[in-house]
């Protein structure tokens, strides 16, 4: 599926890329049982875990569901993977696409937008998105209903994010198509 400026600009909404994921290693240091008493044996202790942020830790989300969709989707990357879906029949997984959402802005109601950055011939841009969020407990889901784009045709999706992941479908003049992934945020 070639990917034109109109898909791109849905896409922005739904999926945006960072190949520099953050990671987080940890390192291991179990304690062995010590013998007791003649045969006997004392319990095994708890090994002891220790945590290392990668080089870009990700700050811990809040516990308000708009303030950590604020969060998530401030200075963020969705990286992930997609497929279309023609005849309710899903074609060949792909990854690779790389986008960038600068904010999100709360309107009146259950109306947001979307502030994503886009690349237009030469220069990059800021588009506003218009969707709607409604929230399930720490589950925010993301909707555009029959979006116009001016020479792109018409686009509706969902996408539902829960902690630091996604996953939706989006539909289209020109076909759909399901899609996952990670969001990550730039260190402020």
């Amino acid at each position: 599926m070639k990917t034109n400026s109109a898909t791109s600009i849905l896409m922005s909404i739904i999926t945006a890329v960072s190949l520099n994921l953050n990671q987080r290693s940890s390192a291991q240091t179990p304690t062995p049982a010590v013998p007791g008493k003649a045969g006997e044996k004392e319990p095994p202790q708890k090994a002891e875990v220790t945590l290392k942020p990668g080089p870009a830790a990700q700050k811990p989300l809040p516990v308000d569901p708009e303030e950590r969709f604020k969060a998530l989707f401030t200075n963020a990357y969705l990286s992930g993977r997609w497929a279309p879906l023609k005849d309710g029949a899903l074609g060949e997984e792909r990854s690779g696409d790389k986008y960038q959402i600068v904010s999100v802005t709360r309107g009146s109601g259950d109306n947001w937008t979307v502030n994503a950055k886009m690349k237009y011939r030469d220069q990059e841009i800021v588009m506003p998105i218009p969707v709607q969020m409604k929230f399930a407990g720490d589950t925010a889901i993301l909707v555009v209903d029959n979006l116009v784009i001016p020479g792109g045709g018409t686009y509706s999706a969902r996408l539902l994010i829960y902690e630091r992941t996604y996953s939706g479908t989006w539909k289209g003049q020109r076909g759909g198509g399901m899609l996952y992934g990670v969001i990550t945020n730039d260190p402020e």
